[in-house]
C-alpha cells in the first residue's frame, strides 16, 4: 500500500498534474458537484491518498469505521463471510463513497471492504480530519453528509434490486 498526502501527490510540484488530478476528482465524484474548485482544493487538504493492490481488505467486519473512503479509480466490494466463504453484495467504483454507515453511527461494520482491482486509488477522510473540517469548513462537511445519504440510497437500491431478482428466481413469482 502506498500512502501520501493528497496535496503532495496531487500537485507533484507541477500545476498541470494538479489540474489533471483535480479535474479527475471533479469529474467522478458527486460530492464535488456542489463545491467550487477552491472548496475542492480545501477538501483535498483534509484527505489522504491511498493506493491498494487487488485483494487488500480496507476494513473488516466488526471493526468500527474511523474513516470515509472516496474511490478515485478501481473497484471495491462490500462482502460478508458465511461458512468461510466471502459473498459480495455490492460494489463501489470511481466517484463513490464507502464506509459511511459505521463512520457516522460508530457501530461495528456489517461488511468487509475488499479491493477488487489492481492499483485501486482512494481518498481517505479520517474521523479526526472530518471533525476539523466540520468546524473549519461546515459547508464542505454538509456536502459530505449529503453525499453519504446519496451513497447509502444507492447501496440500499442495489441490495434491494438484487434481493428482488433473487426472490423472483427462488420463488418463480410473476412469470
Amino acid at each position: 500500500m502506498t500512502s501520501k498526502s493528497v496535496l503532495t501527490h496531487a500537485i507533484d510540484h507541477d500545476p498541470a498534474t494538479q489540474q489533471i488530478r483535480l479535474s479527475r476528482l471533479l469529474d467522478h465524484h458527486y460530492l464535488c458537484e456542489s463545491l467550487t474548485v477552491n472548496e475542492v482544493r480545501t477538501l483535498l487538504e483534509y484527505l489522504t491518498y491511498l493506493e491498494f493492490d487487488k485483494g487488500k481488505i480496507l476494513s473488516e467486519i466488526g471493526s468500527v469505521g474511523d474513516a470515509l473512503y472516496f474511490v478515485v479509480q478501481g473497484q471495491i466490494a462490500l462482502a460478508f463471510v458465511e461458512q468461510d466463504q466471502e459473498n459480495e453484495i455490492a460494489y463501489a467504483g470511481s466517484g463513490e463513497m464507502l464506509g459511511e454507515m459505521s463512520f457516522f453511527d460508530k457501530l461495528p461494520r456489517s461488511v468487509r471492504l475488499v479491493v477488487k482491482e489492481p492499483s485501486t486509488q482512494v481518498l481517505k477522510l479520517s474521523r479526526t480530519m472530518y471533525k476539523r473540517l466540520k468546524s473549519e469548513h461546515p459547508f464542505i462537511a454538509i456536502n459530505i453528509v449529503e453525499h453519504a445519504i446519496v451513497s447509502l440510497d444507492r447501496l440500499f437500491r442495489a441490495v434491494s434490486t438484487n434481493y428482488s431478482h433473487f426472490s423472483h428466481y427462488l420463488y418463480r413469482t410473476g412469470k
